[in-house]
């Protein structure tokens, strides 16, 4: 502990990820050594919200993971820092909002642009509503380099999570708009000015209505998703249209109840890690301290 403090005392305020990388010490361990220490201030920014995930139990999470949330989002310093920690954290939060704004300004310039370059395109801006969800919506989004799965490309943070829904669209239609945002997503993911990742679908108004009945778990990634996307662009008739079936459906309530549940699981996870001695194995407890994967797979 005295390692730490030390660290905190000549270099602080730090990010969790910044001490981990000036204290030899696993970042399990870590962590829970800056929670039980007295003589340790931390702020954690932004906020936690819902990840639905097929490996937890009834399926509720809350993002980020702990350790996500220890190594981006937390600033530590001695108590006697404590107001550069509020002053570091606050930075933090701004970064996080710019890197966000940003991050949503390219996806809605790059689905304006790809439509624009398309023969069809006053169909699909009548016919299509483009939205996003994920880090973007919540003001969540970060930028520390990670590998994309299918390439194992470096990509900048998190990715792009856009879905379209299309109303009264030709399949032909629907086809060259597919293709045009697969050469999007390559486009942006190769290039060493952009190295981002859009991960998206297209879907119409009947599936959207068939996933609304959360029947299983795809149907309720799929709701989950729709209920926190905002418009990116084309049509907002569509988009109201979406938002109303969501609310009809009573998706709101049942978001809500997932998350409270995923609230309660974390706050017991998170004491089962400062147990001391720990009643957990390793194993066990690294499960708990990542949870899982991230990256949440839109259908």
């Amino acid at each position: 502990m005295k390692q730490i403090v030390d660290v905190l005392k000549d270099s602080g305020p730090l990010t969790g990820k910044e001490l981990l990388r000036a204290v030899p010490m696993d970042d399990l361990s870590l962590w829970a050594a800056c929670r039980r220490s007295e003589q340790i201030c931390s702020r954690i920014v932004g906020r936690r919200y819902l990840r639905l995930d097929r490996r937890v139990e009834e399926y509720a999470r809350l993002s980020p993971s702990i350790m996500r949330e220890f190594y981006n989002y937390t600033v530590l310093g001695t108590v006697e820092q404590m107001q550069k920690v509020e002053a570091r954290a606050e930075e933090l939060q701004v970064e996080l909002a710019r890197i966000s704004r940003e991050k949503l300004s390219l996806a809605q310039k790059s689905m304006e642009q790809l439509v624009e370059g398309l023969e069809c395109r006053e169909q699909i801006k009548s016919s299509a509503a483009f939205m996003i969800a994920g880090d973007v919506v919540y003001g969540m989004a970060h930028a520390e380099p990670r590998p994309e799965i299918s390439t194992g490309e470096l990509v900048k943070g998190s990715d792009l999570d856009i879905i379209v829904v299309v109303e009264g669209l030709p399949e032909k239609e629907v086809a060259v708009l597919d293709a045009a945002i697969q050469r999007e997503k390559y486009r942006l993911l190769v290039s060493p000015a952009w190295r981002e990742e859009i991960d998206s679908i297209i879907k119409d108004t009947a599936r959207v209505r068939e996933q609304l009945k959360f029947q299983d778990f795809k149907a309720m990634v799929a709701s989950k998703i729709l209920h926190e996307a905002d418009f990116l662009w084309g049509s907002h008739d569509i988009f109201g249209r979406i938002k109303e079936m969501v609310k009809q459906s009573g998706i709101p309530e049942k978001i809500r109840a997932m998350e409270e549940k995923a609230v309660v699981d974390r706050k017991a996870a998170e004491e089962c890690l400062l147990q001391s001695p720990p009643s957990l194995s390793r194993d066990e407890a690294m499960k708990l301290f990542l949870t899982t994967e991230e990256k949440e797979e839109i259908f």
